[in-house]
Formats: structure tokens, C-alpha cells, sequence
């Protein structure tokens, strides 16, 4: 239909769109059957599903001549990448070649935005998007048809759309803002009143069809359905006898129910197919032809069949339609964009069944790429934040070389990496208070408009500890970003899509922040930062564990025992955590102690920390989880005992090589101090203990000569705190001595041997040169471990004098010796 054949149906009375169908009529007064077959969030899967789908189609109408196929919204948007690289018209292609009566208009249809739906889309499909309780802004008039009717067996089946109220909040505000959307049960009700009226004027219809984008959320009985999700309990308990069927959809569940009609004897049936395609769903009606009274009905969820037959006409359309769409898709998705090194995935309840109620790996990589993806010229988040329901599919490490060569063990292809954010919302950037960014991660939990938590996936920098008993409100007790503590007043940047920056999926805080479009469209920034990254590797940290009256504060010395659970992921591959540490970490980042330990047991431990003395003001404490590598905190340690003053001696220290010295260190307090002393220089560690308000570490005596900087630190006490003094020590080298054996007299024309011995207090034996001095001349030796030897030259008659000296080394200071020689006939 075209856009303004659509928008001229806005503005008409009653807007029935009626699609005469070439079916066989009833040839007598007999009950009549009629079919009504149903499916629900396709979601564009166009694959290899997508001909057994339609063959599924085909097998149930060959069934009864008399068949009305109808969907039930959200047939495009979120899809898999052959269809969304062509803006989903494969889908709209194959639900045109299928004979698709009309569809219930989804949320999913409005992802694009109210334009493109009465646009691109409504010129691509042959039938019309239903939508009751849809109206044009601030009005009662309706912005698209509300109803269609179709000739079926000779009965006029009326078919009337209406979808989720949470639509505004779940797709891109900005697209949906000319228009606004009603309670849909009053809108049904409202439409087939119209229709059972009695009044031809404004359309009658002798069987009334609901089909509501709303439903259950769960499939253990229509009484628990009914309670646990109160939109679903109005459509089973509100929706007007009028009606003959209810068909649901939106929560991709899989049910049928047989459900009382108020106000009367008679049950009607309210069927949901899943999702996917993966089944019809099939309602058939026992209908008496002139009354147009349903007599009997049967429901069923029909799966899927496991073969194609594309020897039936309309498959082979759909048949020629998919190859078409994944030939172009091939073409394009084929090719490599990133590297993983293991599954990276959405969170899991069961083999299956996604989570979105819990955090994923994907959605830390996905907040990541928000956070470090966004050029520096256009802005610097400080975290990133993507909603759960945006995570459409799984990165999985395994490749499919059957049908791209390319895509082997640990490769993302671009249809791969499409899959995942397949909505192409823009990026934004939003400034929120530290008290905003809290609201935002309250209305994680369930809301005015959404009875389903919903966890947010975040940047690896973030740390969330929660009290989930706690009243509304107050359940985010503390945040930290990048280790520093959240503060109310202070600003930060959260990059995120557009779509949750407009308060999607009832994320309403999100408004209270300064909004600003950076102009990127999230896919751009998704495959640029999977290229970047890789190879990626799935970070199983948990960044919001359940830590109530955790504190914030230590001193040093005190104690806390702290409950800490929810530390287990549910992503495909996680660990489950078996310990849990508290870690003290000094400024530098460097892990200086233990401050306690626990076991983990089922994502949940008691810890009972207590702060070392040894602790430093501006230490700060993290509780790590392992295997996984969960951080909770930092909890800052702070100082509130007696300040203590450590002081070295008033005068300088020296000593000498060999001789090791002591270093008083005295420790004053307004608290009498104890503890201990300890020496560090260069890794060297010594420990004195403080008696009477002083410690004496030693400096040792193998240390060589030099001048030392020397740091005395006082470890502290209970009531005293830590200090620390530097004090400058000097070692000298060793002082020497050299003895000499000369022999007396020495007769004229003899050569006598001069013995040479060298010590120093050191100990460490003397190698060497000397220096000999004798008769006007000089000589060298070599002074080996102390000892060396001299023969003299024949001298003249007369007393000489011999002198032998060392310049010294590093261990040894120089020194000399000098003895007469007298020399006889």
C-alpha cells in the first residue's frame, strides 16, 4: 500500500482496511471451518529457516480452504543481517510472496521511525499494519487503520491491531514523536463494539479477531501468566466478549490458552507462537454460517517442519526471495571484522533461554566499544551503557566454513557482528550528576510500565555494589568509575545509544541528563572498535554484585564482615568464582597486603576484612573474586589513629666498610608507640622492634662504601599511626695498613727480598698494585690476597729508605709504609 493511500485510511472513519480474499465460500447453512493461522516476532529472519517456514505456511492452509494468515507485528526490525543490510525488505518481500492478509503493528515496526513505517514499509507490503490505540499526537484520531475485514467461508472475520504500550519507551523516542499511543484493551474493545454494533455504516463483522503486540511472559498456566504480568491479565480479563480470538505476541513466548470470556459461559482461545518463525500459530473455528456464533474452536502451536518443499508455489518465492537476499548478504557479510578468542554471549537462564536480567560478557564488550569507541575529538566518556534487550545475538568463537571460507574458528564476520546491534540507533552522549547516573541503574529493577528487570551492560570500568531488598529508590548504595567513588553532584559522561539515551525501555532518567547526537551510528562505532580491539577476550568480571551496608571507609585496624553475592556470570563459557580476597592496594596500584579470605559458594561469600597495620592513609582495599576477576569497590582506608613523628639522629651517620652501624629511630606520640621499625633501601628489608620509643635497625657491614638514602618506616599500632623519616648514611671505605720485612743489613751487591703484606679492617683480603719507592726510583707489584713480594736492586753503602704505598680500591682506603735500609761492605 502506498504511503498516501495509508495516510488517506488515517483520516477516514472507523480506518477499515478490507482485503477480499479469494477463498472458498460456504455452500449451505452448515457450520463452517474457518483457520486462522498466526505467527508472531519474526524479527526478519531470513536464512535457512526461512523456506521451512513458509512451508509450514503452506502444509496448514492446504488444510482448509478456508484460511486467513496474519501476523502479528514485529515481523521487521531487530533482525538478522540479511535482511536488515537491505532495510528488511527481503522480510516484507517474503511476507508479501506468502499472501499475508494483514499485521498487527508491532513496536519493533516503529524502529525506523512512524515515517519510515508509513513509508518505505507501507510501499513495500501488499496489506495493512493494524494499529487501534496508535493516534496522532495530542488527538483521538487514529494514525493508522485500526481493523480489516476479509470475506472468509462466506463470514466477514473483522481483524482488529493494537500494540504494547511500552512502544514509546522502547523504541527511538525521536521517531515516534508525532504520534501517541493508547491503552490497547480500550482500544480493541472500542473497535469491536464498532464492529458488533448492528450498524453496517461503520463496518460489522460476523467474527472478531484481537491481535494484541503484548503478551506473557510465562507458560506455566494462564493463571500464573495473569499474575505475573498485569498487560497480559487485561487483555485475558478486559478484552470484550465481541471477540472470538486472541492472538498475542511481543514477549516471544509460546502458549495457548483456553480463557473464560467474561461475562459469560464461554471460553475463547489466546495463543502466542514464540518466536522466529519457529512456529504457526493455528486457530480453527467451528462457525455457524448464518448467525456467524462460534460453536467450537481448536488451538495449537504448530513447529516448524524440518523440510522445505519448494514444489509448492508460494515457497518457491519465498525460496527465490531468501537466496536473493543472502547471495547480496554474502556478498557484503562475508568478510572478517574482528577476532575473539573464545564465545562471547548474552546471559543465559537455560540452554537457550537468554537473560536479560542479568549482566553478559557481550554486554561489557558492547560498553567497552561505547566507552573507547568514540573518537577523542567528538567527546571522552567516563563509561559506557548499553541496554540488554539491544544484544540481538552472540559472538561464538566456533567458524562456519561451509558457506564462507573466511569465517573459521575465532573470526567476526560483519554479518556476525551486525547480528549482535542489529538497530542502527546513534551514538550518544550524555551528562549526568552522580545522583542522575544512580537513577539510571535503579530503574534496572521493575518500573511504572515494565514488570522485568532489566540489567545494563557496562564498560569494564564500572564497579555497582546493590541491596536489591532495599525499598525502590535505594537499591544502588555505591558506584565507582575507574576505582573513585560516584558523588551526587559531580558530572559524567555516559556514551550510549540513542535509544536509551531518549529513556528507552522505561529508562527514563536518562532524560534528566544534557543529551548531545555525536552523529555516529552505532554500527560504524561497533565494527571500528571490533577491529581495533582484537583479538578480544571475554571478560567474565561481574560489575554489580548484591553488597548491602557495604562500607566505603576503613580505618586502619578496624574490621568489617561483608556479604557479597550475585558474582557469577551466566554467559556461555563463565566460571563460576571459588574465592573471594581482600586486597590492600597502595597508590601505585601494587597489591602491599592481604586484608582477608573466603570461599565462594554458589556466586555468594561472607567476608570478614580487617585493615593491617600496615596499612597506608590512601591505601585502598578491593574484594576480588577468582576465577573471574570480579573487583568490588575500592573501599578507601584512612588513618584516624594518634599521628606519630619518626626522627634520625641529629647528626650525620657514617661508619666504614666492614663495620655495620646502628640507626636509632625515635618514634614520639601523644600514644606510648610499639610496633616496629623497618629499614628499605633498593629491596633490602630489616626489621627493628621500638623499646621505650626507639627502634635500631643496623645498617649491615657487607654493604659497600657509598652514600645512602635510607628509608625508616614505622609500622604503627592501634592507637599510634604510621610515620617514616629518611636519614643519609655514608660508608666509608676500609682503612688499610701495609707492613713491610726488610732485612738489616743487607751487604753491598746483595738483592734481598722485601716482603709486602696488606690488611684492612674489612677483612676482605687486599688485590691489587703497590708502589715501591727506593734509591731515586720507582717500581710496581702485584699484591695478590694481601701479600706480594720485592727484590731490591744492589744499592750503594750507606742508609736508604724504602717506601711502599696502595691507592686503595672500592673496599679499601690507601695508605703507606716506609722503613730504612741500611746497606754495609
Amino acid at each position: 500500500m502506498s504511503a498516501a493511500r495509508l495516510s488517506a485510511l488515517a483520516v477516514t472513519a472507523g480506518l477499515c482496511a478490507v482485503v477480499p480474499v479469494a477463498l472458498a465460500p460456504s455452500a449451505s447453512a452448515a457450520p463452517v471451518s474457518i483457520q486462522l493461522l498466526n505467527f508472531n516476532d519474526f524479527h526478519g529472519r531470513i536464512d535457512a529457516n526461512t523456506t521451512k517456514f513458509a512451508t509450514t505456511i503452506e502444509q496448514l492452509r492446504a488444510q482448509n480452504p478456508n484460511t486467513l494468515l496474519m501476523s502479528n507485528g514485529d515481523s521487521i526490525g531487530a533482525s538478522i543481517f540479511a535482511s536488515a543490510v537491505q532495510e528488511d525488505v527481503p522480510t516484507l518481500e517474503v511476507l508479501n510472496a506468502l499472501d499475508v492478509a494483514t499485521s498487527g503493528v508491532g513496536n519493533h515496526e516503529f524502529d525506523q521511525g512512524y515515517d519510515n513505517l508509513t513509508g518505505l514499509v507501507a510501499d513495500t507490503v501488499d496489506f495493512d499494519y493494524l494499529g487501534a490505540n496508535v493516534y496522532q499526537k495530542g488527538t483521538d484520531t487514529p494514525a493508522l487503520p485500526e481493523y480489516a475485514e476479509f470475506e472468509v467461508g462466506g463470514l466477514t472475520v473483522g481483524v482488529v491491531g493494537a500494540v504494547t504500550l511500552e512502544t514509546p519507551d522502547i523504541v527511538s523516542p525521536s521517531g515516534v514523536e508525532t504520534i501517541d499511543f493508547g491503552d490497547p484493551v480500550e482500544a480493541v474493545n472500542r473497535v469491536a463494539g464498532q464492529l458488533s454494533d448492528g450498524d453496517a455504516a461503520n463496518g460489522e463483522a460476523d467474527i472478531i479477531v484481537a491481535q494484541y503486540h503484548e503478551g506473557a511472559n510465562l507458560t506455566t498456566g494462564l493463571d500464573a501468566a495473569k499474575a505475573n504480568r498485569p498487560e497480559f491479565a487485561e487483555i485475558v480479563d478486559g478484552t470484550s466478549a465481541a471477540v472470538d480470538v486472541i492472538f498475542t505476541g511481543h514477549t516471544h513466548q509460546k502458549y495457548a490458552y483456553d480463557a473464560p470470556v467474561p461475562g459469560t459461559e464461554r471460553t475463547r482461545p489466546v495463543l502466542q507462537a514464540g518466536q522466529y518463525g519457529e512456529n504457526i500459530g493455528q486457530v480453527t473455528l467451528t462457525v455457524d454460517s448464518e448467525t456467524g456464533d462460534v460453536s467450537a474452536y481448536t488451538q495449537a502451536n504448530v513447529a516448524r517442519v524440518a523440510t522445505a518443499d519448494t514444489t509448492l508455489p508460494r515457497v518457491a518465492a519465498v525460496d527465490a526471495i531468501t537466496k536473493e537476499a543472502l547471495e547480496y548478504a554474502a556478498e557484503v557479510g562475508n568478510e572478517p571484522v574482528g577476532e575473539i578468542t573464545a564465545d562471547i554471549t548474552r546471559a543465559y537462564s537455560a540452554p537457550g533461554a537468554t537473560d536479560r536480567s542479568v549482566e553478559s560478557t557481550l554486554g561489557t564488550l558492547v560498553g567497552n566499544a561505547l566507552r573507547d569507541g568514540v573518537p577523542e575529538n567528538i567527546g571522552t566518556p567516563d563509561l559506557g551503557i548499553t541496554n540488554p534487550g539491544g544484544l540481538r545475538d552472540d559472538l561464538l568463537y566456533a567458524g562456519n566454513t561451509t558457506s564462507n571460507p573466511a569465517n573459521t574458528d575465532g573470526v567476526v564476520t560483519v554479518a556476525e557482528a551486525n547480528n549482535v546491534l542489529p538497530f542502527l540507533n546513534n551514538v550518544s552522549l550524555v551528562e549526568l550528576t552522580g545522583d542522575e547516573l544512580a537513577q539510571v541503574f535503579e530503574q534496572q529493577w521493575p518500573v511504572e510500565g515494565r514488570s522485568s528487570t532489566l540489567r545494563l551492560g557496562t564498560s569494564d570500568n564500572v564497579a555497582i555494589t546493590t541491596n536489591p531488598q532495599a525499598p525502590a529508590g535505594s537499591r544502588v548504595e555505591n558506584i565507582w568509575i575507574d576505582g573513585v567513588l560516584v558523588q551526587p553532584e559531580e558530572t559524567y559522561t555516559v556514551s550510549t545509544f540513542s535509544f536509551l539515551a531518549g529513556g528507552g525501555d522505561f529508562f527514563s532518567a536518562f532524560k534528566l541528563g544534557t543529551t548531545r547526537d555525536t552523529g555516529l551510528v552505532d554500527r560504524e562505532l561497533w565494527f571500528s572498535y571490533l577491529e581495533d580491539a582484537s583479538p578480544i577476550e571475554p571478560d567474565f568480571a561481574k560489575h554489580q554484585v548484591v553488597a548491602p551496608g557495604m562500607p566505603t571507609v576503613l580505618g586502619i585496624g578496624d574490621t568489617a564482615e561483608i556479604s557479597v553475592g550475585n558474582l557469577d556470570l551466566t554467559s556461555l563459557g563463565s566460571p563460576a568464582n571459588t574465592d573471594l580476597t581482600a586486597y590492600v592496594v597502595d597508590e601505585e596500584g601494587e597489591v602491599v597486603d592481604v586484608a582477608g579470605e573466603a570461599t565462594v559458594t554458589a556466586g555468594a561469600a561472607t567476608i570478614a576484612v580487617e585493615v593491617p597495620l600496615s596499612a597506608y592513609e590512601g591505601d585502598e582495599i578491593y574484594l576480588v573474586a577468582e576465577p573471574t576477576g570480579t573487583a568490588v569497590g575500592p573501599i578507601a582506608v584512612v588513618d584516624e589513629r594518634t599521628a606519630s613523628t619518626a626522627t634520625g639522629p641529629a647528626t650525620a651517620v657514617t661508619t666504614t666498610v666492614g663495620k655495620g652501624v646502628q640507626v636509632p629511630i625515635r618514634i614520639t606520640s601523644d600514644a606510648t608507640a610499639t610496633g616496629t621499625v623497618e629499614m628499605r633501601w633498593n629491596g633490602y628489608r630489616q626489621t627493628a622492634t621500638v623499646v621505650n620509643g626507639v627502634a635500631r635497625p643496623t645498617v649491615p657491614s657487607n654493604w659497600k662504601p657509598g652514600t645512602y638514602n635510607i628509608g625508616f618506616y614505622y609500622s604503627g599500632d592501634a592507637q599510634t599511626a604510621r610515620s617514616a623519616v629518611g636519614v643519609r648514611v655514608t660508608i666509608g671505605r676500609a682503612p688499610s695498613v701495609v707492613l713491610l720485612t726488610v732485612p738489616n743489613p743487607v751487604k753491598a751487591g746483595a738483592t734481598p727480598t722485601l716482603g709486602i703484606q696488606v690488611g684492612n679492617s674489612s677483612g676482605v683480603p687486599y688485590t691489587g698494585r703497590a708502589n715501591i719507592s727506593y734509591g731515586g726510583k720507582g717500581y710496581q707489584v702485584l699484591v695478590v690476597s694481601g701479600r706480594a713480594k720485592f727484590t731490591m736492586p744492589p744499592g750503594r753503602v750507606g742508609n736508604h729508605l724504602i717506601t711502599v704505598w696502595i691507592d686503595g680500591n672500592t673496599l679499601t682506603a690507601p695508605s703507606a709504609s716506609t722503613r730504612g735500609v741500611r746497606i754495609i761492605r
